[in-house]
């Protein structure tokens, strides 16, 4: 039985309903509706869509389709159930399948509904009631009396009175018998006073129906028994409210005889049939059940409840109009196309620049590309053009080698070149694991037949630069930059060929190798410029994933008719140069912040788009922005039948001096289709990169460009951010500044202090994670913010087990790298470990049981060879339907982990279970990867394990953590044979430096302490959190509440000090008083989000700036550039506030420093740079001014002890502010005094105001600041 909510009643062979509940079924999820109903009004809402393919090919009965009702303000679902001629155009009369409502729609508003919005059932069907048919009074002409008579129609009392029930009724179900046409015929039951009836019966015995000679209606009349159908005690006049006066059980009278004599008059045996087994229950004692039909009824109804919710496809013949609405301006789809010639992107592989056999290789891969950034760039590359693509795949080669290759194919080499030696393409990779990926893919494809691609990995070894040879026939060579300059500085005549320079992973090249770059760039600058090349190809492609710095010096200076692709929206706001700025606030003050922060005077026109996180933020904000008189529209979710309005008053012409303002919210930005924004002002806070991508690329407009370098010199930038940030957004500080940071944005000290403490206390979460592998190895991590691992001491963990110092003969059993290999500490007097192995071998040569059961975490016994060792299993798959199965098991006595088939475990005796697993972790120290990279090299692993794995060494023990001991040296003795004479055979690491694919680390054991002593200081907050727990066993959920809780508080101080420093108007110490720019390193939110070991998540907050700055200062780098410490986050500079003060010739500037020293002033006709020192702290600021001034007659100096600049404007007139964009630190100085007109009084200064700058100043200034 399923129970409905009947929506809308016609009458009773026409009812819409909703199915709420129903075995089979999910119940009606209002917000799946509600949402469905919000993208479709933003979908057919958008400003720019080409509404032409949308429109249906043929509109016909039963299409269904998506119309717009004037009602609703919706768009909603519909099918058509008729098309007419209208008076000037067709039109079409539909069906709203969601609401049950029917309009009259023109031909052209009809739309084609997208895949995705049918993928909810239809919410309203309709029903009918099963067997039965209208009656109504019939008068004869001939006759003076009425007489009840079959009908057509039903009338209108019996609606009326199927209404009244409805009304009084606490609960709706029906049986469903039979779905036909459209329409699905029921037996209605209602609850009324804890009594059910089932209306069909009721309008029977009201005589307002009688039954129908119908097989299906016979089916179900035998569904209930054979109770004769009864009438209730109302009659048919009775109200709602008089039947809800009828309480408890309600008497029940017998119909009239006639309606079953009526139809007993039917010449169907049946017909006595039809009627019987409706049922009257008042309780749970009169229920009547008839066992033998449960199973048969329960799958029919099922059958039929599945054909009513799945019906057959609605268009079956309908394309999919997915590829049809996708729009060909990349703006559309949030990717920057800058590029001087037209690139026409390609949407298939059928149109793809690329080689047939390569073509086939992807087929065979069952690639489902080309992507947007795919189809882009390939195109780009395949025309030779210079290509920059920064994209989520830019790590894929897939986005440039399909092209690259059907270029170098197709491209002959000139003539002038074929005599020249080697390569006519260079591709650089930032690590020797991504040119043997590169390598095998070019391999694998087949399509490089006449190229001959070649890879070479060259060590620091200086003679083997000099004796490689290129093969004459490559074309094509895969290396990297640390290699290439190694082979330019020995043979530089070796790429006198080269035309295409491909730069893999840019972003990653020029953070590893900035130098090696510069210096090939510059080769083969030198090399395609020579007068015979000018008929010669040349390209450059750099491909990454993240635009950087390296990448833009790329584009200016080595590129020419670049086309930049960019389809990471966050990314091209970094390329466009968005100006940031971060605004703290308390959430209940970011409307006066928000006010303040908006220019409602601006110099130029300017658009501001305010967004928000919901509808109801938006009338919110709008509210208060609008009080303001300044122009301001509205756009949500609940008034996209507005977009075409607030869009046509948006893109109005506006002039100068004039602000426009547009509330919105994240949902709405892809319907607006707005990209000429001048101003984001992030209300509600981004809740991931990508919505704050999307946002700024609101501004694309005003993005520079760098294929045009009129546009792309512009001396400032023409869009700007400004972020709210309150104390409900702390979690995600971290991930917010590591954004910022790399664009530039001046951030506020007590921001970064904060932001340093939830990075460091982040730390303290992993307490129970190992230790970092490359800590250990190496002495740092390569990155701290993304690396899952600990960095820290755990004193229960790292409780040494083994000596930290002396000499030991150790013996290397498994090589897992070049410097890290596990063994076994050899003990010369006895060894516990070969006592146990020979106990083991005697007790399995006469004894041998298998393993019955393998157990996870259990120890056993396998056999290798003639040796027997102890495993412990650490995981145990599924066997299936498998004879065999393999387990992973570890080596306890090793230190290896491998599969082996579980039929070799044997079980393993309690008395061979007592010793402890004699397997040690061995890392030798002061050796490194070359060239920075991240893993060793598989030569130099390979040639060390060969060398050392099974024999002894002896080693002297420099440091041990837990299992994990550092030796230096570690060196193989061999005996002189006959004498007692040992000699050293080799130094293990003297022999992976021999390999010239290492190199020394001699900071190795000096970092590794200290960052272990150093975590011996480092202080919780365990305290702070403890008491709101009511025990130890508190779940992760709750930890993560109090965490929030705690951070939440710990922000709301952070801000309300901000706040009270900025309102000061005497001077502040330069420890508050500054930005800063920083260039540290910060973890992404994402991760804000885990819960294992939040206890620490805030344990360092309270720290002040100065503790963090000199302890980060007891932290050096290793040779290699990278990060040794666990965080690093040294700000490089910090911005001074600012005053000034302007006449109408002169502009007077106050830099709020006590006593600088080593300062800079420097002027330009639109800028001001000054740089200074205050007690060991670098002060910068580049003032980008407003209006022109006169560089040679501007000049500085320092009054009371603070640094004053005078700028002679270059026109005279008032400036509405000093800077192009509005700052934070600088203010206007309403106290100014014009010391060129302080007059005496009797020949003496009279002391008026003593402020904390130590300024006298006379009582008789003319100033008019005030």
């Amino acid at each position: 039985m399923l129970e409905i909510q009947i929506i809308k009643i016609e009458d009773p062979g026409c009812l819409w309903a909703r199915v709420l509940k129903g075995p089979g079924i999910q119940p009606d999820s209002p917000e799946e509706y509600e949402n469905l109903r919000v993208k479709m009004n933003l979908f057919y809402h958008e400003v720019d869509l080409d509404v032409q393919k949308l429109k249906p090919a043929e509109l016909k009965e039963g299409l269904v389709c998506v119309v717009f009702s004037l009602a609703l303000k919706s768009w909603c679902r519909a099918v058509v159930e008729s098309v007419f001629q209208g008076m000037v155009e067709t039109q079409a009369w539909c069906l709203l399948v969601d609401h049950g409502d029917r309009i009259i729609v023109r031909a052209d508003d009809v739309r084609t509904p997208l895949e995705k919005f049918l993928q909810l059932p239809f919410r309203v069907r309709r029903f009918k009631l099963a067997g039965i048919r209208p009656m109504t009074l019939q008068v004869p002409i001939s006759e003076n009396t009425a007489e009840l008579v079959p009908s057509s129609t039903w009338d209108s009392s019996a609606t009326k009175y199927l209404h009244n029930l409805l009304q009084v009724s606490t609960l709706v179900e029906a049986v469903l018998c039979e779905t036909q046409a459209g329409c699905s015929a029921i037996e209605l039951y209602l609850t009324i006073n804890n009594t059910k009836i089932c209306v069909n019966h009721e309008l029977v015995a009201k005589k307002f129906a009688c039954f129908i000679n119908d097989k299906s209606s016979v089916m179900g009349g035998n569904r209930n028994g054979d109770r004769a159908p009864v009438s209730l005690a109302w009659d048919i006049y009775s109200s709602p409210h008089q039947l809800l006066e009828m309480k408890g059980r309600c008497p029940v009278k017998p119909p009239p005889p006639d309606i079953f004599s009526r139809m007993e008059r039917d010449d169907d045996p049946q017909t006595g049939q039809i009627g019987r087994g409706w049922r009257i229950r008042a309780e749970a004692t009169d229920v009547f059940t008839d066992e033998c039909c449960v199973p048969y009824l329960f799958y029919l109804i099922v059958d039929r409840l599945m054909q009513f919710l799945n019906p057959d496809p609605l268009n079956p013949d309908q394309e999919s109009l997915d590829a049809k609405v996708e729009r060909c301006n990349p703006g559309h789809l949030g990717v920057i196309v800058h590029t001087a010639l037209r690139v026409e992107p390609c949407r298939n592989l059928t149109r793809a620049p690329i080689s047939e056999q390569f073509r086939k290789f992807l087929l065979w891969r069952k690639y489902n590309g080309p992507n947007v950034a795919e189809s882009y760039c390939w195109p780009a590359v395949a025309r030779g053009f210079d290509t920059v693509l920064v994209s989520h795949s830019g790590d894929n080669p897939l986005s440039y080698i399909p092209p690259l290759l059907m270029l170098l194919q197709t491209v002959s080499v000139v003539s002038s070149l074929a005599a020249r030696t080697g390569p006519t393409a260079v591709i650089l990779c930032p690590g020797w694991e991504k040119v043997q990926t590169l390598l095998e893919l070019l391999e694998d494809s087949k399509a490089t037949y006449n190229l001959h691609p070649t890879s070479v990995l060259l060590g620091v070894d200086q003679e083997e630069p000099k004796k490689f040879k290129i093969p004459r026939n490559c074309q094509l060579l895969v290396t990297t930059p640390f290699t290439m300059m190694r082979l330019l500085d020995a043979q530089c005549f070796l790429f006198l060929r080269l035309c295409h320079l491909v730069l893999d992973e840019a972003d990653v090249l020029y953070s590893q190798a900035p130098e090696q770059m510069s210096v090939i760039l510059k080769h083969f600058q030198k090399v395609v410029s020579g007068e015979e090349r000018s008929s010669c190809p040349r390209q450059i492609i750099a491909v990454g994933s993240r635009w950087s710095a390296g990448i833009e010096a790329l584009v200016r200076e080595h590129m020419i008719y670049p086309s930049v692709i960019i389809t990471v929206m966050e990314e091209a706001a970094l390329y466009g140069r968005v100006h940031q700025r971060v605004q703290l606030c308390l959430d209940c003050d970011k409307i006066s912040v928000l006010l303040g922060s908006l220019d409602f005077h601006p110099p130029k026109p300017q658009k501001t788009l305010i967004i928000t996180n919901s509808a109801e933020e938006t009338e919110h904000v709008y509210k208060a922005v609008v009080n303001t008189a300044v122009f301001t529209l509205k756009a949500h979710e609940d008034v996209t039948d507005q977009f075409d309005f607030v869009i046509d008053q948006w893109r109005k012409d506006i002039s100068r001096g004039t602000q426009v303002i547009l509330v919105t919210t994240n949902d709405c930005l892809k319907a607006l289709g707005i990209r000429d924004a001048t101003c984001v002002v992030h209300y509600g806070f981004p809740s991931s990169p990508k919505l704050f991508g999307s946002r700024l690329f609101c501004m694309s407009e005003h993005f520079r460009n760098l294929s045009d370098m009129d546009h792309a010199e512009s001396s400032s930038p023409a869009a700007q951010s400004v972020l709210l940030l309150s104390e409900l957004n702390a979690r995600h500080v971290c991930g917010v500044l590591r954004y910022l940071r790399r664009s530039g944005a001046l951030l506020p000290p007590e921001l970064l202090q904060f932001a340093l403490g939830v990075q460091q206390a982040k730390e303290e979460q992993k307490t129970d994670r190992p230790l970092c592998s490359s800590l250990k190895s190496f002495g740092f991590c390569r990155d701290s913010t993304v690396c899952p691992d600990r960095h820290m001491i755990n004193k229960s963990l790292d409780h040494p087990k083994h000596p930290d110092s002396g000499t030991v003969m150790v013996l290397p059993l498994c090589i897992k790298s070049a410097n890290v290999y596990s063994g076994r500490i050899v003990s010369q007097k006895d060894d516990c470990y070969e006592t146990l192995a020979a106990e083991m071998n005697a007790h399995y040569a006469s004894e041998r049981r298998c393993a019955v059961e393998v157990l996870k975490g259990e120890l056993y016994a396998i056999q290798e060879e003639n040796i027997y060792n102890r495993v412990r299993v650490m995981e145990v798959p599924e066997k299936g339907e498998q004879l065999f199965s393999s387990v992973t098991a570890c080596f306890i006595d090793e230190g290896r982990t491998q599969e082996v088939k579980s039929h070799q475990l044997l079980q393993l005796p309690p008395q061979f279970q007592d010793l402890p697993g004699q397997a040690v972790e061995l890392i030798l120290c002061r050796a490194q990867p070359v060239d920075g990279e991240v893993d060793w090299n598989p030569k130099v692993t390979r040639a060390i394990s060969q060398k050392i794995r099974g024999k002894l060494h002896q080693a002297r023990v420099v440091m041990s953590v837990g299992n994990t001991v550092w030796v230096d040296p570690m060196v193989r003795m061999t005996r002189v044979p006959g004498l007692k004479t040992y000699i050293n055979e080799y130094n293990v690491h003297a022999e992976i430096l021999a390999s010239g694919f290492g190199v020394n680390n001699p900071q190795h054991l000096e970092l590794l302490k200290r960052v272990f002593q150093g975590d011996e200081n480092a202080s919780t907050l365990q305290h702070l959190t403890d008491d709101r727990f009511e025990s130890p066993s508190s779940s992760s959920q709750q930890r993560v509440e109090v965490i929030e809780d705690v951070l939440t508080s710990k922000m709301r101080d952070l801000v309300s000090s901000h706040n009270a420093m900025e309102s000061r108007q005497t001077p502040i110490s330069p420890q508050n008083n500054s930005a800063v720019q920083c260039n540290g390193v910060l973890k992404d939110s994402d991760d804000d989000d885990s819960s294992e070991g939040s206890m620490n998540i805030v344990s360092k907050c309270d720290r002040s700036l100065k503790e963090y700055n000199s302890k980060l200062q007891t932290v050096s780098e290793p040779q290699n550039s990278h990060n040794p410490a666990p965080f690093l986050f040294q700000p490089t500079s910090f911005h001074p506030q600012i005053k000034w003060f302007q006449r109408s010739e002169l502009v007077t500037i106050y830099i709020k420093l006590i006593s600088p020293v080593m300062q800079k002033c420097e002027f330009h006709s639109d800028a001001v740079i000054y740089s200074g020192y205050v007690n060991d702290r670098h002060y910068y600021t580049k003032l980008e001014l407003s209006g022109d001034i006169i560089a040679e007659e501007s000049s500085w100096e320092m009054r009371c002890n603070e640094p004053v600049m005078k700028l002679k404007k270059k026109e005279k007139q008032d400036w509405s502010s000093l800077l192009k964009h509005k700052s934070q630190f600088v203010s206007y100085e309403f106290d100014y005094i014009d010391e060129t007109r302080v007059s005496s009084v009797n020949g003496h200064l009279f002391l008026a105001e003593v402020g904390e700058e130590g300024c006298y100043v006379s009582s008789e200034s003319d100033s008019d600041s005030d």
